[in-house]
């Protein structure tokens, strides 16, 4: 009998040890091919699990999604008002601004998926919505303005679209993101100063 408490343990251990791995590798596989394109039958793949051991953890494609969102989110959170924290001048505040959305996107790897496939799951559009008006809350702070057609440009500068093009034309997200904001203080600096705050 004493043994009993052990195996019940060890089989837990083991059940989480799967669960990971398949949370993983619906990671890899959004990030490969997107989100819509991924089926549970490639997660068990990838996993090297049975189709029924992917069902027996996520019961719904849904919650694989959910499940791939938190692993995601855990890696690599939305960035806040702390990304600006140490800066001096709107010139260093963009420029943590930009690092801070192009390291997300590098973390993250499917990004750009979770926004054109956001139809597939309401958690998705959530996501992308949350990502994006931290972008423009984020490039508010930075111009020390309010929220405006000029932050939406600079906001737009920083969108996981420009990450991506850039890393196609192999930059690494820290040379992008300092390409991107030298041409957002560069614009800055010809347009004039920003609006006062209200």
């Amino acid at each position: 009998m004493p043994r009993r408490p052990y195996r019940q343990k060890r089989r837990a251990e083991s059940a989480e040890e799967t669960r990971q791995r398949l949370v993983r590798a619906t990671f890899d596989l959004h990030g490969e091919r997107g989100i819509a394109a991924t089926t549970m039958k490639d997660i068990a793949e990838r996993a090297d699990v049975s189709v029924g051991t992917v069902y027996h953890h996520f019961s719904t494609y849904s919650e694989a999604i959910k499940a791939c969102g938190a692993y995601a989110l855990g890696r690599a959170p939305i960035p806040d008002e702390t990304a600006l924290d140490g800066a001096r001048s709107r010139e260093e505040r963009i420029v943590l601004l930009a690092a801070a959305f192009f390291d997300l996107y590098e973390k993250l790897g499917a990004f750009d998926w979770v926004r054109r496939d956001s139809h597939v799951d309401p958690l998705l559009a959530a996501v992308v919505e949350e990502e994006e008006n931290a972008r423009q809350t984020l490039a508010a702070l930075a111009l020390g303005s309010r929220k405006n057609a000029r932050t939406r440009h600079v906001a737009a500068m920083c969108d996981v679209g420009v990450f991506t093009a850039f890393a196609r034309a192999g930059l690494s997200a820290k040379q992008a993101a300092a390409l991107v904001a030298e041409m957002i203080n560069a614009w800055l600096a010809a347009t004039g100063p920003p609006e006062p705050q209200p």
